[in-house]
């Protein structure tokens, strides 16, 4: 397994088998990636959604290593540079050398033909972001057990996924939503870590009682802001929070981030509207129930909020939403995907390797 993301080391090591060994991916340069490949010399490279890296790819073909690419996407300015007269043929070259292409969407796959991708290779299983394991998230450790048991008798939303300037419209929401309910609990989970520092000694300033994850802060009834600056924790800590606000789309320029984790556990789910290829996760559980998602901008969050802390009913029929629709979409998935890359890729490389 390897990556580009050097955060992403802490997160694999934490959750997968010793037997499974992280490289980080090489650059992609010709030195680095026939070095990589003579070093690991694999049979198979699966890549993920866009990782269209040109000398891997090319290298890996004339190695004669089988390739695939899963929960294929292309944002639409990809899209268009790859489109180019002048560049499109370089993108038909390279998407000839995969075995299999396996999009997220139906609209994806479309764009890979007109990149013309051979029709033969193009096999759709679903997005792979459904495929999120239930009971790995409901494996908590000691401290989150306290966490919801501290929380059970308290108004609690999350605010996940932030990017720098959301925290502010996120904060601004949460001493509206304190004058009408003054034991309210806020989550703030950043993006990165670092910056959830950045905020908790900027609250800590204004006389706000903050409590951090890392220091393993208790909460007390007079904390008013939890702020998490871990790793590979959020998806367990949505089981924490009733309401889950997803950044990554509140602010121009932004594009959204996962929401899958925070449907399985059955959250009410908020964003705003600026979500990128998210956009197409959000319209999908729309279509399977147009309650499961809720899309508001900062205006209408403090509104959207008390609304589900104020009526009991309406907050539940949105968390059932929330986990129907994903449901209803994850069906398979795993299974689907393994029996095409079984298909288009472990067979054919077995059979090299008889030949």
């Amino acid at each position: 397994m390897f990556s580009l993301l050097c955060f992403r080391s802490e997160v694999v090591n934490s959750r997968l088998s010793p037997n499974v060994i992280y490289q980080f991916a090489p650059l992609d340069t010709p030195a680095a990636v026939k070095a990589f490949l003579g070093y690991w010399k694999p049979n198979v490279l699966v890549l993920l959604e866009s990782e269209l890296w040109p000398n891997l790819i090319m290298d890996a073909a004339k190695n004669g290593i089988t390739l695939a690419l899963v929960n294929a996407r292309i944002s639409v300015k990809s899209f268009r540079r790859w489109s180019l007269s002048a560049i499109c043929p370089l993108a038909a070259l390279l998407l000839s050398k995969f075995s299999l292409i396996a999009p997220l969407s139906n609209m994806q796959a479309i764009q890979f033909q007109l990149l013309q991708a051979p029709p033969s290779i193009i096999g759709f299983s679903g997005d792979l972001k459904y495929a999120v394991d239930d009971s790995i998230l409901s494996e908590g450790d000691d401290s989150l057990r306290e966490l919801q048991e501290l929380l059970s008798c308290r108004k609690v939303w999350m605010a996940a996924s932030l990017h720098k300037g959301e925290e502010k419209i996120m904060l601004r929401a949460h001493e509206a939503l304190k004058e009408v309910y003054p034991e309210i609990l806020t989550i703030i989970v950043p993006r990165h870590p670092q910056h959830a520092r950045q905020i908790a000694m900027t609250l800590q300033k204004k006389g706000i009682t903050v409590a951090l994850r890392s220091r393993s802060d208790t909460l007390s009834l007079g904390t008013q802001i939890y702020v998490v600056d871990t790793l590979g924790e959020l998806r367990k800590l949505y089981r924490l929070t009733p309401i889950a606000v997803i950044g990554g789309s509140f602010l121009p320029g932004l594009s959204g981030h996962n929401i899958s984790e925070a449907a399985i556990v059955g959250c009410a789910i908020l964003t705003g509207h600026f979500l990128g290829h998210f956009n197409h996760m959000v319209q999908e559980l729309q279509r399977i129930n147009p309650y499961s998602v809720l899309q508001v901008s900062e205006s209408l969050l403090v509104e959207a909020l008390t609304e589900l802390f104020s009526d009991a009913k309406i907050l539940e029929s949105r968390r059932e939403a929330a986990k129907q629709a994903f449901n209803g979409l994850s069906h398979g998935i795993i299974e689907k995907t393994w029996g095409l890359l079984q298909y288009h890729i472990l067979d054919r490389s077995l059979s090299n390797e008889d030949a």
